[in-house]
């Protein structure tokens, strides 16, 4: 790595130059850096905002799943019918989907050398168990930290080979060079009130982009609250976003950001609802089942059928709880609470609360679990008290108060487009983790690990194999360079010039991610999004008004810059979708209030006829929804899918191919 300044606008602008510069340090980041370490390139290095800021260390579950081929068990797998479980999900390449495939063991046991506490057996069998979407045994699990756990062990491998990270550099802009990337721009967060905020350039002849997942863009996320993503930067320099209309959305709590899955609700807490001040406690969802055993089998199913799932919502099934939960909060303006202190209250209608009642799937459950008695919190101490202990770290004690929550935007199926070695359309960058789209529609529960693991390996084989070699000229760089910084130094003192006692990054920031929860998250409608798309667009350009209070808000400001224009992208997305027949599939609803589509679904008859649907179109399950902006908006398309590969390789030409790099072109 060498450093340099350059001079730009009668600026001093310092310049780092390393090969590789890996954004973020989440458990793909790290991976990634610590491959091509490992693979012979040391001139590596990561950048940025915060070490640990990402949701790598802020976020799972009350077991957080992590996805692979099976390696336990009497029941057969291999990589072909792993590929198909994900291929079969809709909108996943078939090659993306064998190579996430082939690499997940080669992936998950390096996480074990390294110390991830993965739990096995006296023989050293990984046992496995069923996730959502998934047909046999391959998740596992190391408890409600797995991907925490990830990063920690991750972060040790990077510092022990002493890999540079610049930590508290806000990345605000992408340096491309015709079709490629050859840099960064980003502000030290130290240095914000020098005249340049600490603007610093990183050149380099690759760009890993691993920003984790769109966190800043809706108002009601379980995304940690230091996560926002910066898919938007990608964006605005020309890269290519695929399927960014699925996202997973799913009951969390919201004072402390967690995914209420998996023994939250197979413990069958009490679902209560209260006015906006605390008062008017109410049963809600009595009024709208059959008998109290049937509420309590679906509230027991939402553990492991979590993220909301339009095929989950007739007959009662558990996706109903996610929208009766959205009514009561979003359309009824009320507060609902998860009480793990009580059962659930019944009524002369709908009968008392009875464990046997339930259907038998859920009773087995917990007759297996030894947990067929008292109230849900005793049950949970029985099940997973480390669900209970989780809490307690974070401020909130569920044996003595009820638990907030709604439903929340919780993970992106989308992303940037990237080829079979995660490389966007733009050349030389990689984005790798949750920013790259490669996840599909119906994605097994844990897989997003695996992706990423799978993914970092990859770009580093890539970077490693035929990127190796600094390519980039100096004179190209700076030309390149020069012009993004000039066009963000405008930017950062227009912001300067704007400065007043009352700050609008807070507002302007909630106005985006307010219309985001309203219009592009799990309940969608045609014509508010058409509105929404307009304003989201009025918003983009009016970034120029934006006041801050000090130079301390410039990084903030900057994120709602490249946020707002994420939001727009979604949005197009989302609209797109829907004008081409798209219906509801994988984790959000499409409403069709009039029934025009003929065949409109109603989510439940008799009680919620107002609340049509439209069923999932199939066929757009084989396109992929590409979107890339032009213009100054967003230009969308369905493009094919590819199939899953079916060429039979023989050894020695592989061999032959593999000893001459052949393999990696």
């Amino acid at each position: 790595m060498e450093k340099k300044t350059l001079k730009i606008n009668g600026k001093v602008i310092p310049v780092y130059s390393m090969n590789t510069i890996v954004v973020g340090t989440g458990a793909a980041s790290l991976s990634c850096a610590d491959h091509i370490h490992n693979m012979g390139q040391e001139d590596v290095a990561c950048i940025t905002e915060k070490i640990g800021g990402g949701t790598s260390n802020n976020t799972g579950s009350d077991k957080q799943t992590y996805y692979k081929l099976s390696v336990f068990g009497k029941e057969g797998d291999c990589p072909v019918e792993m590929a198909k479980s994900l291929y079969d999900g809709g909108c996943m390449h078939g090659d993306l989907a064998l190579i996430e495939s082939l690499c997940s063991a080669q992936g998950f046991y390096r996480l074990a050398d390294i110390g991830v506490p993965f739990p096995h057996n006296r023989m050293g069998g990984y046992v496995g168990y069923k996730t959502d979407h998934d047909p046999r045994q391959r998740a596992t699990s190391a408890g409600p930290w797995t991907s925490n756990q990830m990063f920690q062990c991750l972060l040790k491998q990077v510092q022990k080979k002493k890999i540079k990270i610049f930590d508290e550099f806000e990345v605000v802009g992408i340096i491309t060079d015709k079709d490629r990337a050859c840099g960064v721009v980003a502000l030290d967060k130290k240095k914000l009130k020098t005249p340049t905020a600490g603007m610093t350039l990183f050149q380099a002849e690759n760009v890993v982009f691993g920003v984790g997942g769109p966190g800043g863009l809706y108002k009601t996320s379980v995304y940690p609250k230091v996560h926002t993503g910066a898919i938007g930067l990608a964006l605005e320099a020309g890269a290519k976003a695929i399927n960014l209309t699925e996202s997973q959305y799913g009951l969390a709590s919201i004072k402390f950001r967690w995914n209420v899955s998996g023994t939250y609700q197979q413990v069958i807490p009490r679902y209560i609802s209260t006015d906006a001040n605390g008062k008017d406690e109410q049963e809600f969802l009595n009024p709208y089942y059959q008998t109290l055993g049937k509420l309590n089998t679906s509230v027991f199913l939402k553990g492991y059928q979590w993220p909301f799932d339009s095929r989950k919502i007739p007959s009662y099934g558990s996706s109903l709880i996610d929208i009766l939960v959205y009514i009561e909060t979003v359309v009824r303006g009320r507060r609902v609470y998860m009480d793990f202190r009580k059962n659930p209250v019944g009524d002369q209608r709908v009968g008392s609360f009875k464990l046997e009642d339930m259907d038998k799937e859920a009773y087995d459950y917990l007759a297996k679990s030894n947990a067929l008695f008292g109230t849900p919190i005793e049950r949970l101490k029985k099940m997973n008290p480390m669900a209970i202990d989780l809490y307690k770290k974070n401020g909130i004690d569920i044996t003595k108060e009820p638990l907030e929550v709604a439903v929340c935007a919780q993970h992106n199926n989308g992303g940037l487009l990237g080829d079979i070695w995660w490389e966007s359309n733009i050349k030389h960058l990689f984005p790798i983790g949750e920013v790259n789209g490669s996840h599909g529609v119906y994605r097994p529960g844990g897989s997003a690990l695996n992706s990423g693991q799978v993914g970092s390996l990859r770009a580093a084989q890539r970077i490693v194999k035929v990127y190796s070699k600094n390519t980039v000229k100096s004179k190209e760089f700076e030309k390149a360079a020069a012009a993004k910084v000039k066009e963000l130094i405008s930017v950062v003192e227009g912001l300067k010039k704007r400065t007043s006692k009352t700050s609008d990054v807070l507002a302007y920031r909630d106005e985006f991610q307010s219309r985001m929860s309203e219009c592009g998250a799990h309940i969608r409608d045609l014509e508010p999004v058409e509105k929404a798309l307009e304003a989201a667009y009025a918003q983009v350009k009016r970034f120029d008004e934006m006041k801050i209070k000090n130079e301390n808000e410039i990084p903030e400001a900057m994120k709602n810059r490249h946020l707002v224009l994420a939001h727009a992208a979604y949005l197009e997305s989302v609209l797109f979708y829907l004008k081409n027949g798209g219906g509801s599939r994988g984790s959000y609803m499409v409403m069709d209030k009039n029934g025009e589509s003929g065949s409109s679904l109603t989510v439940l008859p008799g009680k919620l006829d107002e609340w049509t649907y439209k069923p999932e179109n199939v066929e757009l399950r084989s396109k992929m929804l590409e979107s890339v902006l032009s213009n100054g908006r967003f230009k969308c398309t369905f493009t094919e899918r590819r199939p899953l590969p079916e060429d039979e390789y023989w050894f020695e030409n592989v061999w032959g191919d593999f000893v001459k790099g052949k393999v990696f072109e």
